[in-house]
C-alpha cells in the first residue's frame, strides 16, 4: 500500500477519528495531519467535495468517512465479512452521519438561536436516533452492533457518544444519552476498554 495520510480537524471526535482509531488497531501506519477550522477554510476548494476527512493514497486525494472507514475497517479486521452483519454495521453507521448532518446545520448559529436550535435537537432527532442504535444494540446482544465483536460501527458509535457526554456541543445535555439510550454508556465504555482503542488513547497522551 501505498504512503497514507489522513487530513481531520485537530480534535479527538468527529468523522475523522473512527478512521485513526482503526488505522491504529489494524497497524497500519499513516500520517495523522490534524489541522484547525481556520486552516480547513483556506484548504476547502481544495478538497474533493470541499469537506475533511480527505485521505491521500495510491495517487490520489479520497473523500467520504464511511468509504474510509470501511476500507480501513476491512484491512484492519473491523469489518463484517457476511453480507447481513454488513449490512447492520453499514446501517449503524449511515445513521451516525444523518446525526452529524443534524447537527452541522447548527453551525454558526450564536445565543438563542443555537440554544433553541440545539434542544430541539437534543428533544428530537438525537432522541430518536439514540433510542433506536440503543434498541439496535440490544437486538445485536447487547454488547456490540454487528458480530458479536468489536467493528468500524462500534467506533463510530463509541465516538460520537463520548463526544455527546464530554459536554463538547453546547446546549446539549450531557446525560441525555443516560436518560434515554443507557446500553449505548456501557456500549461506550466497553469500547474504550478495547485494548487497540486504550492503545490509541494512550499513544494520545504521550
Amino acid at each position: 500500500m501505498s504512503k497514507i495520510k489522513l487530513t481531520y480537524f485537530d480534535i479527538d471526535g468527529g468523522r475523522g477519528e473512527p478512521i485513526r482509531i482503526a488505522l491504529s488497531i489494524g497497524g497500519i501506519e499513516f500520517e495523522d495531519h490534524r489541522i484547525s477550522f481556520a486552516e480547513f477554510g483556506q484548504m476547502r476548494a481544495s478538497t474533493p467535495f470541499n469537506a475533511v476527512p480527505v485521505v491521500e493514497m495510491n495517487d490520489g486525494v479520497y473523500s467520504q468517512s464511511n468509504a474510509m472507514s470501511r476500507y480501513f475497517g476491512k484491512q484492519a479486521g473491523l469489518y463484517p465479512e457476511d453480507p447481513w452483519q454488513a449490512f447492520l454495521c453499514d446501517e449503524v453507521m449511515d445513521a451516525i452521519e444523518d446525526l452529524m448532518h443534524f447537527l452541522i446545520r447548527t453551525f454558526g448559529m450564536q445565543g438563542d438561536e443555537l440554544k433553541a436550535a440545539r434542544e430541539k435537537l437534543a428533544d428530537g432527532a438525537f432522541t430518536t436516533y439514540l433510542k433506536t442504535l440503543n434498541a439496535r444494540l440490544e437486538a445485536a446482544g447487547g454488547e456490540y452492533f454487528a458480530e458479536g465483536r468489536l467493528t468500524i460501527a462500534d467506533l463510530k458509535v463509541f465516538v460520537w457518544i463520548r463526544s455527546l457526554k464530554s459536554g463538547f456541543l453546547d446546549h446539549i445535555p450531557t446525560d441525555l444519552v443516560d436518560k434515554v439510550a443507557p446500553l449505548l454508556v456501557q456500549h461506550m465504555e466497553r469500547v474504550a476498554n478495547e485494548p487497540g482503542v486504550a492503545r490509541y488513547y494512550e499513544g494520545r497522551r504521550k
